[in-house]
């Protein structure tokens, strides 16, 4: 009896999962797209399929770091869907023109649209004076997963302090307040290896075992390792894979690791040396084969981005929502001589009104009405 009652728990658990994955019908990339402070802000691109991707906003921001970020541009966007309706994103808080050394925190966001985002600053310097954080010279690549055991999310990043404390980059983590606008307490240590670690990504399996991708910075052979453990925060139990895990002979950095609909696990890195991301794809995170390479070229250049999967809704709202940012893109940029003095009236009119419903309730509705206003006005 006890054996038949464990395998229907298991079917219905099953065909749970199933129907949950028939509600996601697309995937949304949010990624940074280079080292100058204009390339250092958040975009987006859509995907049927996980592999290829488009960008929205032809390529252009959807998030302004000026309105975000202490010094005006972010790096290394994580974006995690919450247990509680939200969507969240962590970024670096860097403006790399300064240095490789020279950012102190991080920028946390949330949403519940994907469209408009809550945000925060957390600069290490000020929020943890008199302790050894407040000698940050880096605080990278930060990510959020969500802790089941402790109830609350927890954002990981690696520092570097110029005061010894912290001599190379090493994996801490801290959890977040409940409105997602601060961090409780100080940082404690995730992992240790006694070399630069950076770039940590975490996702758990079916079988309840966390899986830690890191970059190995400081040793001889840089690349993309891997732990894995039933607890987050038991070192003891946790075990570090041999050999490497991407499957190139190239630098890579920022590591991605989501799941398609079909139940395959997708590892994907920045290829940064070499102008391309590559995509793996493995059924059971464990061992990783080669899928595509794709072009960091055009108006598509992603560096160390994420990916999660979205809704039909969810789709239908994002594709509104850049038709309606593209049309506004050509009213405000086209050439004054093709517009008559009462079409330039009109214009401003139109931008207004434009801005009032960007900055409204997103509305895949609102937006197609907007947009088709816009295009008749540019016909």
């Amino acid at each position: 009896m006890r054996k038949l009652t464990f395998t229907l728990a298991l079917l219905l658990s099953m065909l749970c999962n199933a129907a949950s994955n028939k509600n996601y019908v697309a995937y949304l990339f949010t990624y940074f797209t280079g080292n100058a402070p204009e390339q250092e802000q958040i975009c987006y691109a859509l995907s049927n399929d996980g592999w290829n991707y488009t960008p929205m906003n032809n390529g252009l921001p959807v998030i302004a770091s000026d309105s975000i970020a202490l010094t005006k541009c972010v790096r290394d966007p994580h974006i995690l869907r919450g247990e509680d309706g939200w969507f969240y994103q962590v970024v670096t808080d860097m403006r790399s023109s300064l240095g490789w050394s020279s950012n102190r925190g991080m920028v946390l966001l949330r949403s519940r649209d994907l469209i408009h985002w809550q945000h925060h600053t957390i600069h290490f310097p000020e929020r943890y004076k008199g302790t050894m954080f407040e000698h940050v010279t880096r605080v990278w690549a930060p990510q959020t997963i969500f802790d089941k055991e402790a109830g609350k999310y927890m954002v990981y990043f690696s520092i570097l302090t110029d005061d010894g404390s912290c001599p190379y980059d090493r994996v801490y983590y801290a959890y977040a307040n409940s409105d997602f606008s601060d961090l409780e307490g100080e940082p404690k240590v995730l992992f240790d290896v006694e070399n630069a670690s950076i770039d940590t990504d975490i996702v758990r399996d079916d079988d309840g075992l966390y899986h830690v991708f890191f970059k190995t910075e400081g040793q001889r052979q840089k690349g993309i390792k891997q732990f894995i453990t039933p607890v987050l925060h038991d070192k003891s139990k946790w075990e570090l894979q041999p050999g490497m895990c991407q499957d190139t002979n190239k630098a890579v950095e920022g590591s991605g690791v989501f799941r398609l609909f079909d139940g395959t696990w997708v590892l994907m890195y920045d290829c940064y040396t070499s102008g391309h991301y590559q995509f793996c794809k493995s059924t059971d995170l464990r061992t990783f084969k080669q899928v595509q390479d794709t072009q960091t070229t055009g108006a598509f250049t992603p560096r160390h981005g994420t990916v999660i999967a979205i809704t039909k809704d969810e789709l239908e709202l994002l594709q509104s929502w850049d038709a309606l940012m593209q049309a506004n893109q050509e009213l405000r940029t086209r050439s004054v001589p093709t517009f008559t003095l009462e079409q330039l009236d009109g214009r401003k009119a139109l931008l207004d009104k434009t801005q009032q419903v960007l900055k409204g309730k997103a509305s895949a509705k609102a937006y197609k009405a907007q947009a088709k206003i816009i295009q008749k006005f540019l016909k």
